[in-house]
């Protein structure tokens, strides 16, 4: 090489590629995700006194029976969420799958709002419901169908439905992208066939939309061993879930060790799930794309029982064939099904209204009257506004941390075909796969150590790690549909990187960006498990606060809030879908 090739040399190797705009997320989740979740799991193989290694741990679960029966329960609760999550939100995903892209816009929004709402709120929702003196059975034993009032809560029963109605939303807009790229005319050639509607479904239709109701069952599974939110407050002693436990170990008991091994055990089920599941259908299958379903898993032994399964399937509806043609070619009959699940989703959080105005000092359904007391209280709370302000401080900031981060990782794949895109991306919805219980966990025991705890700086960044995903997939869903030709274009007439950036592509992805900012700005508005540990106690933010006090006694107040979160919520998710392609 000469002297004079030397110096372009160096310039092509420092030149900026598009790769190099991902390394500020990386360097964020490297030191507060990976790092963190690398010394929790040390932990659980240390000696807490000389910090050698053991498996004394490990040993102490394995001979416990009571850690192994709660490891039961969340196992057992998670697989039945996960299965009335993905039967009860296949009929409604399918039901919205069949509507035009506007009508379904507008209808997949009843399905968002109630993902997007506060568990918290939610699950004070299922409380006044399902009380002993709650809605449902004041209203069955006024009407005559009870005696006396029915044990719906404090039981697995009521850990079940509260569960259910938090992932189901998720099960339906996991399955409904899939849905969407399924081809009709497939059904329609089986019908020219002679294959009735029966057999059309079940050995059409139904496999090619299996991938997405197992994405369903895999996400919502894996969400559902993290929970401890609706099992606190509508499940007793016999519905104590791994997550509950390990916030006791490290709250009341201080037993880092034995965390991180219960840690371990969650995680290694979320794993263990995910690699079940890429073995059968494929990673791809979860964002819409093909299966993998021909790989040494999916062979011709699971291929053929499937099919008999699915023949069976077919023969037994195969009389309600007649059924389905006397309510007319879409079989409009069947609609009453997704009404029914849309009311189920929706009416719980709508019930909060009424008692949010009561003008009676407890919680009491129907009110006797309606006032304003509760919400004037809440305005008046120093403690309510100053949670308030923090939360809304706190989102801002992550939206605009999570926003900047996650789309300049999201245009750095789009834009790259370096062998690193499947591990970075791997990496950037890493967040959002390890239930938030251990990310909580293990950014406590780090933040602990360096002073950001009652922060914040210490929210803010807790919170932008969970918020990185959503905004990463809204924005590189956005850049699928983008035109490169057009950089290219201002390149040849001169403009520079940055000019290009600013003046043509953020314009074109404004709506997208937004959205992901809105998104994210929600996710740290509602969000609870980091606040837990984070907070310290000090820092409370509206969901901590509100968490603190359903502890201590329901009452109108709470509504109040609730009525407050739902609005703000409601009102950010109108603007979202606005703006979003």
């Amino acid at each position: 090489m000469t002297a004079a090739a030397i110096p372009v040399a160096m310039r092509r190797m420092l030149r900026p590629r598009p790769l190099w705009l991902v390394l500020p997320a990386v360097a964020l989740l490297a030191v507060f995700f990976l790092f963190p979740m690398a010394r929790l799991f040390m932990l659980g193989v240390q000696d807490p006194a000389t910090g050698a290694f053991t498996a004394e741990h490990y040993v102490r679960l394995a001979e416990t029976p009571v850690y192994w029966r709660i490891l039961g329960i969340t196992f057992r609760i998670a697989i039945l969420t996960a299965l009335f999550s993905v039967l009860l939100g296949y009929p409604l995903a399918l039901w919205l799958s069949r509507m035009d892209s506007r009508r379904q816009a507008v209808m997949a929004l009843l399905v968002l709002l109630p993902f997007w709402t506060s568990y918290l709120v939610k699950t004070f929702a299922w409380m006044i419901l399902l009380g002993h003196r709650g809605v449902l059975n004041t209203l069955f034993v006024e009407a005559g169908v009870i005696e006396s009032p029915m044990r719906l809560m404090y039981n697995e029963l009521g850990v079940v439905i509260g569960m259910v109605h938090a992932m189901m939303p998720l099960a339906v807009l996991t399955m409904l992208p899939v849905m969407n790229g399924i081809d009709r005319r497939l059904t329609l050639a089986a019908g020219t066939l002679g294959a009735g509607r029966a057999q059309r479904f079940w050995l059409v239709y139904f496999p090619l939309s299996m991938p997405g109701a197992a994405a369903a069952g895999l996400l919502t599974f894996i969400t559902s061993l993290g929970f401890f939110i609706v099992p606190a407050f509508l499940g007793g002693r016999g519905q104590t879930m791994l997550a509950q436990t390990i916030i006791s170990q490290v709250q009341e008991l201080v037993n880092w060790s034995f965390a991180a091994v219960l840690a371990s055990f969650m995680v290694a089920a979320a794993l263990i799930s995910i690699w079940i599941y890429n073995r059968f259908f494929g990673l791809s299958a979860i964002s819409g794309g093909a299966s993998s379903g021909d790989g040494p898993a999916g062979g011709k032994l699971l291929r053929g029982v499937g099919q008999r399964i699915l023949r069976f399937m077919a023969w037994v509806s195969g009389p309600f064939d007649r059924l389905g043609a006397r309510d007319g070619a879409d079989g409009r009959g069947f609609a009453v099904y997704p009404w029914l699940a849309i009311a189920f989703l929706i009416a719980p959080t709508l019930v909060v209204f009424p008692l949010a105005f009561t003008s009676a000092g407890s919680l009491q359904f129907p009110p006797p009257g309606y006032s304003l007391r509760w919400f004037e209280q809440y305005l008046n709370s120093p403690v309510w506004i100053s949670a308030t302000l923090r939360s809304f401080g706190v989102a801002l900031a992550t939206a605009f941390c999570a926003t900047v981060l996650g789309g300049l990782a999201a245009l750095a794949l789009a834009r790259s075909s370096s062998r690193w895109n499947g591990p970075i991306f791997a990496l950037m919805l890493a967040p959002m796969v390890v239930p938030r219980i251990v990310v909580a966990v293990g950014l406590f025991y780090l933040m602990a150590q360096i002073g950001l705890v009652a922060t914040n700086t210490g929210l803010i960044i807790g919170h932008t790690l969970l918020a990185i995903p959503y905004c990463f997939i809204t924005i590189g869903a956005v850049l699928k549909s983008y035109d490169w030709r057009l950089n290219q274009a201002a390149e040849t007439l001169g403009a520079g990187r940055l000019t290009i950036l600013r003046r043509i592509t953020l314009p074109l992805l404004r709506g997208g960006v937004i959205s992901a900012g809105l998104f994210a700005f929600v996710t740290s508005f509602d969000e609870l498990t980091i606040a837990i540990f984070i907070s310290g106690g000090l820092r409370t933010t509206l969901p901590k606060q509100m968490w603190d006090d359903m502890f201590l006694q329901l009452n109108p107040t709470l509504a109040a809030v609730s009525v407050v979160v739902l609005l703000i919520v409601t009102l950010i998710l109108l603007v979202a879908q606005k703006l979003q392609k």
